[in-house]
């Protein structure tokens, strides 16, 4: 969280470095949406080695797929991505799934070749967002 090119397409992330404290507040933020919700974010691993974070989180009452890869591992993306949809089908919590993604993001063909469109812009904390939705049931 503290490389400065995850913070390029994390505007709500204030760039810092992390340390302990920072990072045990961040995993105990995210537990907490797997006990209110019954689910949440997941560690990616490669070969037994880490390389992000993402899943799912409750937007607004909506179901938002996240991503974050350390940035030598951008191109697991689309193959994690596919096993969490993967997931999102065979749940019936998810009828459908959204992605939000500031607009410094400017290759979305990925997103559309999945099927996802976009619907709206919304803004969280005063930050500009697209979002894009898709249908998984």
């Amino acid at each position: 969280m503290s490389d400065p090119r995850l913070a390029l397409h994390m505007p709500l992330l204030v760039p810092r470095a992390w340390g302990p404290q920072d990072a045990a507040a961040f995993v105990a933020t995210k537990e907490a949406c797997w006990a209110r919700d019954g689910l949440g974010h997941w560690a990616f691993l490669a070969d037994g080695r880490y390389v992000g974070w993402g899943g799912f989180q409750k937007e607004r009452g909506e179901w938002d797929f996240g991503l974050v890869l350390r940035p030598g591992d951008f191109g697991l993306g689309a193959r994690i991505t596919r096993k969490a949809l993967a997931f999102a089908r065979a749940d019936d919590r998810i009828p459908f799934v959204t992605f939000l993604l500031p607009p410094s993001r400017r290759k979305l063909a990925a997103l559309t070749r999945i099927g996802a469109r976009q619907i709206a812009s919304v803004d969280y904390e005063g930050v500009p967002f697209l979002k894009f939705r898709l249908e998984t049931a």
